[in-house]
């Protein structure tokens, strides 16, 4: 048998044992049947392949190990003292080989690619908020450009490497930095004053999802939903910050009828958009 053809199916039985597609000692048996004689097995479990891969370590690997495991211990340990350009770089730092590595990483494993890609985002955020913090910079202006900052790498990121929740969340984070601004800067609004906020916004956005979607249907799908949050955000709006909760169940009753409505009659435009 070619040997690529044998190394396929190898790797397909190695597949169906991990994923407990077949009972074990089916795979046992097909393995033993497509494996030469002295070739060695790989190990089926995470914990089996990663002793394989300490044991075939050599020494300049464990050294570079111990080495990166070191120097992100010193990073951790005084960050605090460094000066915030230093600060700002070695955060900068972290979540750029985050994310590199998420999308390297997601050519194996699409679910291990996406948790890199995730915990690198968290660390975008959670480092700029815990460095406000460290330098007494709690003014609710620079909380909210932090999140307009990290929404707009969210969309980008999002649209450029094809996530779609990703995306999503961008616009969400978005979403809640109009929602401060609105509080901060407006002086208990009437109910009508609140749906001129957001509804428009919702119309805004599905415009643009008609804009893209000859190009990115993702996209459009992202930008289809966000108007469809955006369409009942002054519900949200009010009972969060407006501190308004009389009238919003009627007014939720009213936009839900009058979306679904909306939705049906326009149904073969926007399935077309999205679908």
């Amino acid at each position: 048998m070619d040997q690529e053809r044998r190394k396929t199916i190898v790797k397909e039985i190695e597949h169906w044992q991990r994923t407990k597609l077949l009972p074990e000692q089916y795979c046992d048996f097909l393995l033993n049947l497509y494996l030469e004689e002295g070739e060695s097995r790989k190990p089926a479990s995470f914990a089996g392949r990663a002793a394989v891969v300490v044991k075939e370590a050599s020494a300049k690997q464990w050294l570079l190990t111990f080495g990166i495991f070191s120097l992100i211990c010193f990073i951790v340990l005084y960050f605090n003292v460094f000066h915030p350009v230093l600060q700002i770089a070695v955060s900068v730092t972290g979540v750029y080989t985050l994310l590199i590595l998420g999308q390297k990483y997601r050519i194996r494993s699409e679910s291990a690619g996406l948790g890199l890609i995730g915990a690198g985002m968290l660390l975008m955020l959670g480092a700029g908020l815990y460095m406000l913090q460290l330098h007494e910079l709690q003014a609710w202006g620079w909380k909210a450009g932090l999140l307009s900052a990290c929404a707009l790498a969210w969309v980008a990121f999002g649209i450029g490497a094809r996530i779609p929740l990703l995306h999503l969340c961008g616009w969400l984070a978005s979403f809640l930095v109009y929602a401060w601004l609105l509080a901060n800067k407006t002086n208990a609004p009437a109910w009508y004053e609140i749906q001129l906020y957001w509804v428009p916004l919702s119309f805004v956005f599905g415009w643009f999802s008609w804009f893209v979607q000859r190009w990115t249907k993702p996209a459009a799908s992202m930008l289809f939903a966000a108007g469809a949050l955006a369409w009942f955000m002054p519900e949200l709006y009010a009972a969060l910050f407006a501190d308004a909760a009389g009238g919003i169940q009627l007014q939720l009753i009213v936009k839900i009828i009058a979306g679904g409505a909306l939705l049906f009659s326009l149904r073969k435009q926007w399935i077309a958009w999205v679908a």
